[in-house]
């Protein structure tokens, strides 16, 4: 499983690449503004910032909701870096934009995903990504841990070659129900991959270690 960190923070996408867990960025417009990043030049410059720490994927969102505007945005994002995954909403439009950035050998994230049939169409029109959101289906009273499960087993009756990308994970039991159910990437914040650090008994053994080393006089 591919992760990848949600954000437009210069700092936490640091922290995880140090980690040596990073695989690739996930960013939207509202991750860019909570930085305080506004402006296209300041949000293409920080694209390009982003993409000199990672060495995976980074998908950039376009803004355009019609298809010209999905098209003149994408070309523009995907000329910054080869590792720019240009991001396109599951809108009608949309669908047509992923259909013309998969013949043009344009990489694309299809985001906003909240149904098995939107993830199908994805699919059927060459998106690299498709990004179903957990978090905000569960918000919804609705299981997004079964519309991974959904997708994945789709995918895969078909061969298609369109990698699941869990986004909108919330904490950890969300990271390991989606390994468990085989999706390829999961994009979340970097307190969710840090959680994945934490369990008591590692804490309390450790402490104990210590302390045993220090009887000993070996500390």
């Amino acid at each position: 499983m591919k992760f990848f960190i949600d954000t437009a923070n210069l700092n936490d996408i640091r922290e995880a690449q140090d980690m040596g867990i990073l695989d690739g960025v996930t960013t939207n417009p509202s991750l860019m503004a909570k930085e305080g990043i506004t402006g296209k030049d300041n949000v293409l410059r920080h694209y390009k910032q982003i993409c000199e720490i990672v060495e995976g994927d980074v998908s950039a969102e376009v803004i355009g909701t019609t298809f010209d505007e999905m098209i003149r945005e994408g070309e523009e994002l995907a000329e910054l870096d080869d590792n720019i995954v240009v991001k396109i909403p599951m809108i009608k439009d949309g669908v047509k934009a992923l259909k013309y950035f998969s013949e043009k050998g344009i990489r694309t994230n299809c985001t906003l995903v909240f149904s098995a049939g939107q993830a199908l169409l994805a699919a059927k029109a060459g998106a690299s990504y498709v990004s179903p959101f957990v978090g905000r289906l569960d918000d919804v009273s609705t299981d997004g841990i079964e519309l991974i499960e959904q997708i994945v087993t789709i995918y895969r009756n078909y061969g298609f070659t369109t990698e699941v990308l869990a986004a909108s994970i919330r904490h950890p039991m969300h990271v390991i129900q989606c390994a468990e159910i085989g999706a390829d990437v999961m994009t979340g914040p970097l307190s969710v991959m840090t959680a994945l650090l934490n369990h008591p008994l590692t804490d309390i053994g450790l402490a104990k270690f210590l302390a045993d080393h220090k009887k000993a006089g070996t500390l």
